[in-house]
């Protein structure tokens, strides 16, 4: 049942095998949010039955090659890469991998650790808080399009979830497997029939994806991050495209219109006409099964916030209203399109990976060549019918993350504004090592002393401003730690090849 496809390519004595694996985070249990990124994470870094994680590393590295794994909404992935005279060795190994992951529980509780340290940076930085704030706004907090990972749904997956996972849907007759490389067809079929062909069909799973909630969330919502000193923000609404539309390539054309370059409207007129933002763009997005937002976003100066959205939305409003594309923009927006076209598609394996995805997704192959002639039968009057039909600016969702203070006038003047709260639930107190005890790697990892970052209590805060202290100390005190305006570090550098190892001196000025 697998899906197999080839190209040669034998330029280099290199090959490259890409499997998709049907499977996704949109199928994950809501109370287990996360669960299927540790899947994708764990199923390399965690070993094989007979290949032990530091085993598995070892043998990989000492013949300069690689096999990755990884989780995306609605797929799973998996990569090897290898020289031609190793493709049999890693094949079967990258074999293994698919077929008999280990789930090592230490490799496990590695990899909860770095979830829970994401979750707790997440607010770093404001370009993900808006965007995860306008994704919960337009698909709903609970949903799983915008629900997000925290301390309890990570701590409640065990090692079990993960191995239950893979036994539902890895099967050979769920993935579509691309080799592209110095390899003929019928070698390729060999080394795939060797390493996958007693691999057990299995059963046919009907797959209920979710739908996106399609109705309206007009609103102003405001994310307070007092430490920025600027204002990002998101506008826009849900989708309504699906990329098998037969609107799929005006819309293209229409977004490099709206926020392709340089020439576009945003561009042209919110920064560099107007200069209110420091970056700007947006596109009506699509997908092959599912509608996805128009979103416009920008960052700009705070004392410059509510006239930037305002000429951000003034402008969405033109091109769907009264002043659509003209022919010169029409013209730009086709040249820009077309000209770098032959860019995504100048590798064997790029071309391999967009045809992976036709097959998976269930569109003809030759998708890719009808594409560049349907762009060019693009008329300017498509591109203001796809405008007016696709941008709604009275269902516009407004998303705001930084200081709310020093803004030009306050955002009450786009519509009622609701604060979101966008504060980390604390993590579990159950102390270090309970949750693996019970299977549960998560509750270790998210433990007050169990290594994850959580919110400090009063004296390990005191503790480790007293060891900063001492560190500045170190250095011979603030002042001349303050007065520090280069450095340089010198080490060495371990290289390991096939051809042996080497050692590299290294130096680096960091000038401050």
């Amino acid at each position: 049942g697998m899906v197999v496809m080839v190209i040669e390519d034998h330029e280099l004595p290199l090959v490259n095998v890409t499997a998709r694996v049907r499977t996704g985070s949109l199928l994950e249990p809501a109370e287990k949010t996360g669960l299927t990124g540790l899947v994708g994470t764990v199923l390399r870094s965690g070993g094989t039955t007979t290949r032990p994680p530091d085993a598995l590393d070892e043998f990989l590295e000492a013949r300069a090659a690689s096999i990755e794994t990884g989780m995306s909404a609605d797929s799973a992935s998996a990569s090897m890469s290898a020289l031609k005279a190793d493709t049999p060795a890693i094949m079967e190994a990258f074999a293994d991998v698919l077929r008999n992951p280990a789930f090592d529980a230490g490799r496990l509780k590695i990899a909860v650790t770095g979830v829970t340290s994401a979750i707790a940076r997440q607010n770093d930085s404001p370009q993900g808080i808006v965007q995860r704030e306008f994704t919960k706004a337009i698909q709903g907090a609970d949903s799983p399009f915008g629900r997000t990972t925290t301390y309890a749904s990570v701590g409640a997956v065990t090692r079990d979830d993960l191995v239950a996972w893979h036994k539902k849907y890895f099967h050979p007759n769920r993935v579509i497997l691309g080799v592209v490389g110095d390899i003929t067809v019928d070698e390729a079929r060999t080394l795939v029939t060797k390493a996958f062909g007693d691999w057990a069909k299995g059963p046919a799973i009907a797959d209920t994806w979710p739908v996106p909630r399609t109705a309206p969330q007009p609103g102003v919502y405001e994310a307070v991050k007092a430490d920025s000193t600027q204002s990002f923000v998101a506008v826009g609404h849900q989708g309504e495209l699906l990329r098998t539309s037969p609107d799929y390539v005006a819309v293209t054309v229409m977004n490099e219109v709206l926020a392709g370059g340089f020439t576009s409207r945003l561009f042209g007129k919110i920064r560099t006409e107007l200069g209110l933002a420091y970056s700007v763009g947006g596109s009506v997005n699509s997908n092959w099964t599912r509608v996805t937002p128009f979103q416009m976003q920008m960052s700009n100066r705070a004392d410059a916030t509510v006239r930037a959205i305002e000429a951000l939305i003034t402008e969405a409003k033109l091109l769907a209203t009264t002043k659509p594309a003209t022919d010169a923009e029409l013209k730009l927006a086709k040249d820009a399109i077309l000209n770098s076209f032959v860019f995504n598609n100048d590798s064997a394996e790029e071309v391999l990976g967009q045809q992976l995805a036709f097959e998976y997704y269930g569109q003809p192959l030759d998708w890719l060549d009808k594409y560049r002639v349907a762009v060019e039968k693009v008329t300017a009057a498509d591109v203001a019918r796809v405008a007016a039909k696709y941008i709604h600016p009275d269902r516009f969702t407004i998303v705001v993350v930084g200081p709310a203070e020093g803004r030009d006038k306050p955002l009450s003047a786009l519509g009622t504004v609701k604060t979101l709260d966008i504060s980390i639930p604390p993590p579990s107190s159950a102390p270090a090592g309970a949750g693996a005890a019970a299977g549960k790697p998560g509750a270790a990892a998210a433990g007050s002393t169990g290594g994850a970052a959580g919110a400090p209590s009063a004296d390990a805060k005191a503790k480790g401003q007293a060891l900063l202290a001492k560190a500045v100390d170190g250095f011979g005190g603030a002042a001349a730690v303050d007065g520090i305006k280069s450095y340089v570090a010198e080490g060495q550098m371990v290289v390991k090849t096939p051809q042996g190892e080497f050692t590299l001196q290294t130096k680096e000025t960091v000038v401050m």
